[in-house]
């Protein structure tokens, strides 16, 4: 069995090469999840207010601004939402 870590939905931005980055972060902020998908991708994909993910997976995080703003919108949305609700 694989230990995972429960990560948040913080960001939502758009590339330049028409990828859609979703961004998870850790409740402390310290480390975040970077997802890429493609728009036809996730239409057919349920992006979820949090996801569990392999700590391997993780970046740190070294911006101590970055930190404090993922912190706080993991906090936001863990107050607002369910772990599996669509957002």
């Amino acid at each position: 069995m694989t230990d995972t870590e429960r990560v948040w939905l913080v960001e939502r931005t758009y590339t330049d090469r028409d990828l859609v980055v979703l961004i998870y972060a850790t409740p402390d902020g310290t480390r975040k999840l970077r997802k890429e998908l493609a728009p036809t991708m996730l239409q057919r994909t349920t992006v979820t207010a949090a996801t569990d993910a392999d700590p391997s997976n993780l970046e740190e995080i070294e911006d101590g601004e970055t930190i404090d703003r993922y912190a706080t919108e993991v906090e936001r949305v863990r107050e607002s939402h369910d772990t599996d609700d669509p957002i």
